[in-house]
């Protein structure tokens, strides 16, 4: 049984803080999502400079005399073994965005997917069997055959996360951890009975 679709009037019920502005948010979505993805970057691409290679110092042969061009040693940039000119060195990327904006991204993202008619709510999700395969049927029985589905619920039990850890196109997320990319990213979006509720005290405080 497929699940029933969440409405922009059931959101308002459940206090959602529902963005009704077409123009507010999109600025607010665009750098949570960035921001994220810039903390997922390591950083640690580096290259040694010539100040910094292996090197005896020694000038590999005189100055004047041999024709050719002058050279005060053998880790320069020219040289096999040299320094890298220009390389990439470690930084951080990360961006910082307010709390304000987190919660205004997310509840533009919320209602945006309401809006479309891909937030589907049902009672319960549990594989109480373990299985994969009893966790494909019973996600796509809720959503439909679907490329992406994320699963929010309040928790989930042991038995339904294992069956689901290796079902890539399902992802089962707890409604306090939720993200804004997530909400984006997923094909429809089912609600366990209650995670509603928690994601409404998020778009709010």
């Amino acid at each position: 049984m497929a699940a029933k679709s969440i409405s922009i009037e059931d959101a308002k019920k459940a206090n959602v803080s529902i963005v009704e502005e077409s123009y507010r948010g999109g600025q607010a979505v665009h750098d949570v999502v960035v921001a994220m993805h810039a903390n997922r970057r390591t950083g640690s691409a580096h290259t040694k400079t010539r100040g910094e290679v292996s090197a005896t110092g020694k000038k590999p042969f005189r100055q004047k005399g041999t024709g050719r061009a002058r050279q005060g040693g053998n880790a320069a940039p020219i040289h096999r073994g040299g320094g890298v000119a220009f390389g990439p060195r470690a930084r951080d990327y990360s961006k910082k965005v307010t709390k304000g904006t987190r919660r205004l991204a997310f509840s533009k993202a919320l209602t945006e997917r309401i809006s479309e008619g891909d937030v589907l709510s049902t009672g319960s999700f549990s594989v109480s069997d373990g299985k994969t395969k009893t966790f494909a049927k019973e996600a796509r029985s809720l959503a439909g055959d679907v490329k992406r589905i994320l699963v929010v619920a309040n928790e989930f039990d042991e038995e339904t996360k294992r069956a689901g850890r290796n079902y890539q196109s399902v992802l089962l997320m707890t409604a306090n951890e939720v993200n804004t990319e997530q909400l984006l990213h997923y094909s429809k979006i089912v609600l366990v009975d209650g995670a509603l509720e928690i994601l409404a005290g998020r778009t709010t405080r």
